[in-house]
């Protein structure tokens, strides 16, 4: 009888346990997410959460933003804002000071040479016969959260980068990934380097020969809504707007299908269509490749980078831009939804968040009567050497102009028995002297440089004396490097440094702070969560309210 009661007691405990555990989140007990997906948004700025809202659907954008944990002023703690540098930090939770990657491109004195971020002379294209795949993290001196994940556990994680440009897809998979994928534009098709393999694995050549950017080309780029409910954009038949290579519309629609083969897969970057032709490719690498289906977290890195393309060519208030982020909403949304189907609610862990924002295209903000403009690099370079040569009677004392910084030759100015500060003194008077530059001086005294604050500390965590030039200047908001068309970013300001951090998933309650917050600490919340050590180079802090 007894046996029988608590045989009977033992039952009814399991039915209900099974009925609680149907009535609980799924995944809210799990130790470990199966599965992190980190998505970047190139060129996002944070007010694109908001701005484009009213026709954004349930389940992309406001799915993140209603059961997800939003960072509301999350900002970029270094300068030069830029592709390369963003993608190191959100997954090193470190600065340029300390990773080595200054910029997307920095001059290298010993070389003599301009040194490209993921350049790596030692590996060999993967997957096509092009220079594209000579890739690899070698000039990133510091471990990732991805390269953590794997150090601890002995490298059971499986960490796959996907991207259509190299640097978003290799730096933040880290040196120790299992791949990274990236899209060369000669052929049209996703490769890699030797660093990771010597050959494609079958699934990634069975994607490529489905040539699905041809597929998608054959699609004009039509608004994807009716005209009218672009509300929040201003027509762009304007002489300051780039067109899609290969036409010579400035205006939706372009008609995609007639660019011709010469042009056709280079153009594809410029259009929205590669956004969902890269989350195809993270579905297809999620399948085969069985992330999140192990006994350990897996880790997919993914970048969406025709945002930037786009943002470039038609800027902030084009309706291409709106456009593009009204289908990449649905992008979103479908993948999410393949996430719940792959993995379960609550089972993966999911963040978004930007590399950088963008300027406004200056002449749209002329226009307006608001200040703005551009300059030219080479031109500042060009004055420079024609003026200490006058003075100094050295030749092309200036190597580069770049990452608003100016690389003198050094070696060369000495050799000519001249002093290198007395060169110096004169680059920054020359400088001070252009109309849209605040401020100059010698790169080494930035700590002592009469320079607001955030200013002063964005600058200092950019600095790095093996990479960095030898004078940085600073700009009047609004202008930046860059010709008459389009637009870029790079500096301090808000609309560049301002970023969306977005968290949802795994162990994620929603709610929003508005407390401000870092770049250099989406890496270390993430080693919090996850348990594990934190980058080696990170100086970020943990987001605290997340954790709770």
């Amino acid at each position: 009888m007894q046996r029988k009661l608590f045989l009977s007691l033992g039952f009814l405990s399991v039915i209900s346990f099974a009925v609680t555990a149907q009535n609980q989140p799924a995944g809210r007990d799990r130790q470990k997410p199966k599965l992190v997906v980190g998505l970047v948004v190139d060129q996002m700025r944070w007010d694109y959460l908001y701005r484009y809202a009213a026709l954004y659907g349930a389940n992309g954008f406001k799915r993140l933003l209603s059961q997800g944990f939003s960072n509301e002023n999350t900002f970029i703690p270094y300068v030069p804002t830029y592709t390369a540098v963003g993608h190191t930090c959100v997954y090193t939770g470190s600065v340029p000071a300390i990773t080595g990657i200054v910029g997307n491109n920095w001059f290298d004195k010993n070389s003599g040479r301009v040194v490209y971020c993921t350049d790596d002379s030692t590996v060999k294209t993967v997957g096509s016969t092009s220079g594209a795949g000579m890739m690899s993290p070698a000039n990133m001196w510091t471990t990732t959260i991805t390269d953590e994940l794997k150090l601890s556990n002995n490298f059971k994680s499986k960490v796959i980068g996907i991207a259509l440009k190299d640097r978003g897809a290799i730096l933040p998979a880290g040196h120790t990934a299992n791949a990274a994928y990236w899209y060369d534009d000669k052929p049209g098709k996703w490769i890699t380097s030797s660093f990771y393999m010597n050959q494609l694995p079958k699934w990634v050549e069975d994607f490529n020969a489905k040539d699905l950017p041809s597929v998608y080309m054959r699609n004009d780029w039509n608004p994807l809504l009716p005209a009218s409910k672009y509300v929040l954009s201003t027509a762009d038949e304007k002489p300051y707007v780039n067109t899609i290579k290969g036409l010579k519309s400035l205006v939706l629609p372009h008609r995609l299908s007639a660019i011709g083969a010469a042009d056709k897969y280079a153009s594809f970057k410029t259009t929205p269509y590669a956004n969902t032709y890269t989350f195809d490719f993270a579905k297809a690498a999620i399948d085969n490749e069985a992330m999140g289906m192990g006994t350990v977290t897996d880790f997919l890195a993914m970048s969406i980078s025709s945002t930037d393309y786009i943002g470039h060519s038609f800027g902030p208030n084009s309706m291409e831009v709106e456009d593009t982020y009204l289908r990449l909403d649905r992008d979103i949304a479908d993948f999410l939804s393949y996430l719940d189907k792959k993995l379960g609610v609550g089972n993966y862990l999911f963040f978004l968040s930007s590399d950088h924002g963008v300027a406004h295209i200056p002449a749209f903000m002329q226009e307006r009567k608001i200040p703005a403009g551009t300059f030219d690099d080479n031109a500042i370079a060009k004055n420079m050497n024609a003026a200490i040569d006058s003075v100094f009677g050295i030749k092309k004392a200036v190597q580069s102009v770049m990452n608003y910084q100016v690389y003198l030759n050094t070696t060369l100015i000495e050799s000519a028995g001249k002093e290198v500060e007395a060169v110096k003194k004169l680059a920054i008077k020359m400088l001070k002297q252009e109309p849209y530059i605040i401020a100059a001086f010698a790169t080494e005294d930035i700590a002592g440089t009469n320079l607001s604050q955030p200013q002063k500390e964005m600058m200092i965590h950019g600095y790095n004396p093996k990479r960095s030039g030898d004078i940085q200047f600073t700009l009047k908001p609004g202008y930046f490097d860059g010709g008459k068309k389009g637009t870029t970013h790079g500096l301090w300001n808000p609309y560049d440094a301002h970023i969306p951090l977005v968290w949802f998933g795994w162990k994620v309650k929603p709610g929003k702070s508005y407390r401000e917050v870092y770049m250099t600490d989406i890496a270390p919340t993430l080693a919090a969560m996850l348990q594990i050590q934190m980058p080696n180079g990170s100086v970020g802090k943990v987001i605290a309210e997340l954790i709770k």
